[in-house]
């Protein structure tokens, strides 16, 4: 019975968890999905692949319909003893996107009692952490991977915090259950900003263990994370195994090429650019935007209403009233250096108040850890904007190259300024009312001292945003000048709401200490704002509006009469979409060479850069591209037909060699694909002094088609060299000729060739991943061991437990 008490309070938290998730996305309880524009791309891209597993009950790990042909590692790819799947589906019980939210709540709820505070208060960090305005947007325009990641990230630091507390069967075990859990939500730029948290909270345990000489409980508490860490990591080998694989392939790669697009000398072989990696770089002065949510204007699409000065000037213009009124719904008021931002980070004013009080307060040093952590995150949220330390981690932090959106490690900062907030709220009211009224007078004078210095430094800002020369060219310069106004309004409206909420939480605590009102009272008042300050940001960015019909969000795009004339031709070929190449509209219908990802192959996006770019009509010939939808004036797409598309496969007339990557880039420039193929003979050494033929009456035709299984009869009275318009991918497939095994060689660059001997044959591709299975054998072993010790955990703790108890 008195464990059933015990727990009541926490059921409490988890059924207030659930409500509070499906109220805020009540239309999912009407059956209705939220539109998120990434999730499209994602559908648009895994068309074929989930087509396929429907009908075939498997997976292909292949997909044609995008990029020429790619593996489906990072577009959802299902793969055996998914067992860590299986449990998150479990806590992901929800309609989505309530089930992130929940488990941002969840999972910050157990850091929170990790660190020894109470429900109530825990309960309200909980909600204050999910409702941080960057966790809530990353869910309206669809990262779910990334917001899966995330929820994640305090129950791993929970259980990190427990195992160095020496709890180290229920720390180990819930590290080992939260780190299966993170890498399983498979947004590695998100786990490695937690890393960089652990290494600092590492640093922290290790200071304090050197320094209080308990070496043996150090050494076991790192021992115990090791064991746990790589059970957990091991649960999902195949998917990490599959990624890294894939990644050096990818954009996210290093290039051979050694010269750019135009013909200039490359000064890195980095797969991404400086450019591109430090594209999001958060400005060093819009960082106030985590406590004052508009200081910098919100967002790309604000919506300023019928008040402001632009709706004025636009009324002045002759705008008719109701035209004027839906324009100032989706204003470019924002003015900070990032490209494009769909609404500020904002942390929340009380959360900063609360964070500053625990720095005055709270006695556990731990308090400058997750201080240190913020404070790291955001200077490297800075990006370009702050290079030395940049460029000091491109250059010198292992994979830190390897992720863009450098603004996005603040998700470490919007983790650790909660952390903060409930630990001063905790301790405050620990503290005896004598000392309480001291530390609550100074970081009220430090949260209103900020907000006081940002108004007075309101005239050093000239409120211009990056796009206003656009603008201005565009509508003209009162337009701007409209604009730049209602900035000034946003940036003074912001800050004095977050002073009055500051104030507000401030004046309750003294009330407290007053003796006015009860504890809980002064507990769910603060609590109330801290949560009702964000909730009302965050619906200013996704509300219900934002929520459509099941049946939109299942069939995203809708079949247009271009892609209805394309689809009559039965044929296998691919489409060409001029205006959608960096979308996944066309990969929905059609074998594309476009597409939408992060992650996209190396060798087709430089096919893009280098040639398709300047017009080489013979690369859209090689890779089979019979039709190009065009768009007319009235913006209506059509489709023409290539006639010189090369088909499926062909024989050529003899083989042009090259000596490395740059050679065989130049040689696209000017050749004929259907009569030349152009090798690397220095990888491709087999075919070095070989000669091909073929007669005039030689074919290949393609036979059958699968994503991962293609078949086709050649007919060469000769030895060819036969070249197939299907990307090349040096692991996983396999060529057979009449059922043996042949070597599989790149031509033109990137596609796939084989050397075929004189004669009718059958030959088919088969792609066949052996990391997928050498992967599926690790989890396994992994999913076991991790049962082993779950069983073998809760043993030993029951059984420690009834030895204290005699």
């Amino acid at each position: 019975m008195k464990q059933l008490q015990k727990f009541f309070p926490h059921a409490l938290a988890i059924l207030g968890f659930v409500l509070v998730s499906t109220l805020y996305f009540f239309p999912v309880l009407q059956g209705k999905q939220i539109f998120q524009s990434d999730i499209a791309q994602y559908t648009g891209m895994a068309k074929e692949q989930n087509d396929f597993r429907a009908t075939h009950h498997e997976e292909p790990y292949w997909t044609n319909s995008a990029f020429g042909g790619m593996p489906t590692y990072q577009l959802g790819a299902k793969y055996p003893h998914d067992y860590v799947g299986a449990i998150d589906d479990v806590l992901r019980f929800l309609p989505r996107p309530a089930d992130y939210l929940f488990l941002y709540f969840l999972s910050f709820y157990v850091l929170m009692l990790v660190l020894k505070t109470d429900p109530l208060k825990a309960f309200f960090g909980a909600v204050a952490f999910g409702f941080s305005t960057y966790l809530i947007i990353i869910l309206g325009v669809g990262h779910n991977a990334k917001a899966h990641a995330i929820a994640y990230m305090p129950m791993v630091v929970a259980g990190f915090i427990m195992v160095f507390q020496r709890r180290y069967i229920v720390g180990g075990l819930l590290t080992m259950f939260a780190v299966a859990l993170e890498v399983n939500a498979n947004h590695f730029q998100m786990t490695f900003y937690l890393l960089i948290l652990l290494l600092i909270l590492s640093g922290y345990f290790i200071y304090e263990g050197i320094k209080s000489k308990e070496y043996k409980a150090l050494l076991c508490s790192i021992g115990t994370l090791v064991g746990v860490g790589i059970i957990a990591i091991g649960t999902n080998a195949t998917n990490l195994l599959a990624t890294v694989e894939y990644a050096k392939y990818s954009t996210r790669g290093t290039s051979d090429l050694s010269f750019n697009p135009d013909g200039s000398k490359k000064t890195t072989n980095l797969g991404m650019t400086y450019d591109y990696i430090t594209e999001y770089s958060y400005g060093i002065a819009e960082s106030f935007n985590l406590i004052a949510p508009r200081l910098f204007g919100g967002s790309n699409n604000e919506k300023i209403g019928t008040d402001s000065s632009m709706y004025e000037f636009m009324i002045s213009q002759g705008v008719p009233e109701s035209q004027a009124a839906d324009s100032v719904t989706a204003m470019p008021t924002y003015w900070g250096d990032q490209p494009i931002v769909s609404a500020p980070a904002y942390i929340g004013a009380v959360v900063f108040f609360l964070g500053i009080l625990a720095l005055f307060i709270d006695e556990r040093k731990i308090k400058y850890a997750f201080l240190g952590g913020a404070i790291l995150t955001l200077m490297l949220s800075w990006g370009k904007n702050f290079p030395a330390l940049t460029n000091f981690c491109i250059d010198h932090i292992p994979m830190y190259n390897k992720f863009r959106a450098v603004s996005s490690i603040q998700v470490i900062l919007e983790l650790c300024f909660p952390v903060l907030a409930i630990m001063g709220l905790q301790s405050f009211f620990k503290l005896e009312k004598e000392k309480q009224l001291k530390p609550l007078l100074q970081s009220g004078a430090v949260g209103l001292g900020l907000i006081i210095v940002l108004f007075l430094c309101k005239s050093m800002f000239n409120f211009s945003g990056a796009s206003d020369s656009y603008l201005i060219q565009s509508y003209g310069p009162s337009f701007v000048d409209a604009l730049k106004a209602d900035r000034k309004s946003l940036y003074s409206a912001d800050l004095l709401r977050s002073g009055f909420f500051i104030l507000i939480s401030a004046g309750t605590l003294w009330l407290f200490i007053k003796n006015r009102i009860a504890q809980n009272t002064a507990i769910i008042l603060v609590g109330l704002f801290m949560v009702s300050d964000l909730f009302f940001v965050d619906k200013n960015y996704v509300s219900n509006k934002d929520f459509i019909s099941a049946r939109e969000v299942e069939v995203p795009f809708q079949e247009t009469p271009a892609d209805a004339k394309i689809l009559e031709d039965p044929t296998n070929y691919r489409v060409f979409d001029i205006q959608g190449l960096m979308q996944a509209r066309t990969s929905y219908f059609h074998k594309a060479i476009g597409g939408y990802s992060a992650v996209k192959p190396q060798r087709m996006q430089q096919l893009f850069d280098y040639q398709i770019a300047k017009n080489n009509l013979e690369i859209l010939n090689m890779l089979n591209v019979k039709y190009v939808i065009q768009t007319d004036k009235e913006g209506k797409e059509y489709p023409i037909i290539n006639p010189d598309h090369n088909g499926n496969a062909w024989f050529v007339d003899q083989v042009l060699p090259v000596n490395n990557s740059d050679g065989e880039m130049k040689a696209l420039d000017k050749f004929n694909s259907k009569k030349v193929a152009v090798i690397n003979v220095n990888d491709f050494s087999e075919i070095k002094n070989k000669a091909f033929a073929k007669d005039s009456s030689a074919t290949i035709t393609l036979d059958s088609y699968l994503p991962n299984d293609l078949k086709y009869t050649s007919n060469n009275s000769k030895e060819g060299l036969a070249v197939f318009s299907e990307m090349y991918y040096e692991k996983g497939w396999k060529a057979l000729i009449d059922g043996r095994e042949t070597s599989i060689i790149r031509a033109d660059y990137a596609l796939r060739a084989i050397a075929v001997p004189p004669g009718k044959h059958s030959i088919e591709f088969k792609f066949e991943p052996q990391v997928v299975k050498t992967g599926s054998t690790i989890t396994l072993v992994s999913c076991v061991g991790m049962l082993f010790l779950l069983v073998g955990g809760i043993y030993f703790e029951r059984k420690k437990q009834v030895g204290d108890k005699r």
